[in-house]
C-alpha cells in the first residue's frame, strides 16, 4: 500500500494492531501533520537512527511528556502562522500511565491537539507487564495467572470518560477492526478547534498469545460481543455508534493465551460488567445529558 505519511519500511511484528491503526489514523489526517510519539512499540520499530518509517515531521518523547510536548509544538506552530494538525500519540505508558499527568494537563489547558492511545492492553515493548489498560483477569508477566490470584485484579481503566470529564470538545472509542469508523472519527476530531482524544483498540498477537492472522478478528470480536463500546462524546453529549450483537464474551476469550485460565465463573462476571456497562451507556445516551457536567 503506497502511503504519503507512512512508508512499510518498519520492523513491527506480523499483524501488530499499532501499526494498522498509526497508518490509519496518518492516512485520515494527510500530510499536513506533526507526530509527537511517547517511547514504545511504534517508536522502536519505526524509527531505528538513523532510519524513519514516517514521510510527516515526527518527534520522539518519553513516556512521561508527549501531551507536553504536543502542548509545545502546537503554540509554536500557531504562532508562526501554521495550522497543522499536532498529533500526539502514546499507549499504555505514554497516557494511561507514566504520561497521563501529561495528559491531564493538556486537557485542562484546553490545546488544539489530537491525542490517540494506542491500546493494547499492557507494556508490551518492555515485557508484557500489566498496565491500568490491562483488562481485568487477563494474564500478563506482572499478574501472571495462578492457583490463588487469577491474573489482573482491576477493571480496566476508563480512559476515554476521564477525557470527557476534563471538557474535551470531542472524545471517541476506535478499533482497528472498523477502520472507516476510526477515519471518520479522525477527520471529525481534526475539524475541532481544543483537546480531542481518540481511544484506539490495537490487539497485539504477541502480547496476547494469538494467531498473527487474527487481529482484525478480535479488533472486531472486541466490538461485537460488547468488550469494546464504539461511541463518541461530543461537547459532552453521548453518541453510540455501533450496538453490538453481545456475542458471548467467551467467544472472545478463546484462541488467546492471556485468558486459557478463566473459569466459567469469572466468564460470567465479565459478562455481567459488559451488560451493566451497555445499560448504563444507553441510558445517558437516551437521556442526553452533558456528561461533562456529571459530579
Amino acid at each position: 500500500m503506497s502511503s504519503e505519511v507512512i512508508s512499510s519500511g518498519h520492523s513491527a511484528c506480523a499483524g501488530c494492531g499499532e501499526i494498522m491503526g498509526e497508518r490509519m489514523v496518518l492516512e485520515a489526517i494527510g500530510k499536513d501533520v506533526i507526530v509527537c510519539q511517547a517511547t514504545g512499540c511504534m517508536e522502536v520499530t519505526t524509527t531505528p537512527y538513523p532510519k524513519t518509517t514516517f514521510k510527516v515531521p515526527w518527534v520522539h518523547v518519553t513516556f512521561e511528556n508527549a501531551a507536553s510536548v504536543a502542548s509545545g509544538v502546537v503554540e509554536a506552530d500557531r504562532k508562526l502562522g501554521g495550522d497543522a494538525t499536532v498529533l500526539a500519540i502514546g499507549g499504555d505508558g505514554g497516557m494511561m500511565d507514566i504520561g497521563f499527568r501529561a495528559l491531564s494537563g493538556a486537557l485542562e489547558r484546553g490545546h488544539d491537539i489530537l491525542v490517540v492511545i494506542t491500546d493494547n492492553e499492557a507494556y508490551m515493548n518492555t515485557g508484557i507487564q500489566r498496565s491500568s489498560g490491562t483488562p481485568k483477569y487477563a494474564s500478563t508477566t506482572t499478574t501472571p495467572a495462578g492457583k490463588v490470584i487469577p491474573g489482573k485484579l482491576q477493571w480496566k481503566k476508563n480512559i476515554a470518560r476521564i477525557a470527557v470529564a476534563h471538557g474535551a470538545p470531542y472524545v471517541a472509542t476506535a478499533s482497528v477492526g472498523f477502520p472507516q469508523d476510526l477515519a471518520a472519527k479522525v477527520k471529525k476530531a481534526k475539524s475541532i478547534r481544543g483537546p480531542k482524544l481518540i481511544h484506539l483498540f490495537t490487539p497485539c498477537p504477541v502480547g496476547w498469545g494469538f494467531d498473527s492472522s487474527k487481529t482484525v478478528y478480535y479488533a472486531k470480536k472486541a466490538v461485537e460481543t460488547g468488550l469494546w463500546p464504539l461511541y463518541e462524546v461530543e461537547h459532552g453529549k453521548l453518541k453510540i455508534d455501533q450496538k453490538p450483537s453481545f456475542a458471548p464474551v467467551e467467544e472472545y476469550f478463546k484462541g488467546q493465551k492471556r485468558y486459557k485460565h478463566l473459569t466459567p465463573e469469572l466468564i460470567a462476571e465479565i459478562e455481567k460488567h459488559v451488560k451493566d456497562r451497555w445499560a448504563e451507556l444507553e441510558k445517558q445516551e437516551a437521556a442526553g445529558i452533558n456528561l461533562q457536567l456529571l459530579p
